[in-house]
């Protein structure tokens, strides 16, 4: 049976010690200055010295491709009005671009993602496990509210610049690795939290 071609960014699924996750996250600061959208599943980075009035580190979208540093995957939103209102990823919302919000990150640099491949350039198959790659960008949806980013599988390596390391095919019914748009899991290899240099 074919995957069904769905991406939805990176999914948070469990801790490497095999924990569930239990939807933890840390707020983040959006300005309006920044005009790209953001939704559920996109990576974020820290950008360096920027913060709200109170001190809460800003996020960006994280840049695809290798080198590139990824601090966690938004799994929800805060406006900036008052009252504060929390959306979450079953709220069906974005952050639209060019709008002031608090962004909530999975940011554990242990978790374990799920996330799709995009089979462009070809399949990555069930020896993809152990190996690295890096996600290619994708339109989100602002229905949904869900990230288009997908595991780009034309970037499959051993390199360590590459972003993500590839864990195993997800154990399902519905999920077939060795046809197109498998469903992965991965962990985030270029994560700010490991590296041992200031960002």
């Amino acid at each position: 049976m074919a995957n069904s071609n769905v991406a939805r960014g990176l999914q948070p699924v469990r801790h490497r010690n095999g924990a569930p996750w239990a939807g933890a996250a840390t707020k983040y600061y959006v300005p309006a200055s920044d005009a790209t959208a953001l939704y559920i599943g996109d990576p974020v980075v820290v950008v360096t010295d920027a913060s709200d009035s109170k001190g809460t580190p800003t996020v960006t979208k994280a840049t695809a491709g290798a080198t590139n540093y990824i601090t966690g995957v938004v799994i929800g939103f805060i406006t900036a009005g008052d009252p504060p209102v929390v959306r979450s990823r079953d709220a069906g919302v974005h952050r639209a671009a060019s709008t002031e919000a608090y962004v909530l990150v999975a940011d554990d640099p242990d978790l374990v993602f799920e996330m799709q491949e995009d089979s462009v350039g070809g399949v990555m198959t069930v020896g993809a496990a152990g190996r690295n790659a890096d996600f290619v960008d994708g339109s989100g949806s602002a229905y949904t509210g869900m990230s288009g980013v997908s595991l780009d599988s034309s970037t499959l390596g051993t390199g360590n610049t590459k972003q993500l390391r590839i864990i195993a095919p997800v154990d399902r019914p519905d999920n077939d690795p060795t046809l197109d748009y498998a469903k992965w899991l991965v962990s985030i290899n270029l994560h700010t939290q490991r590296n041992l240099t200031g960002i």
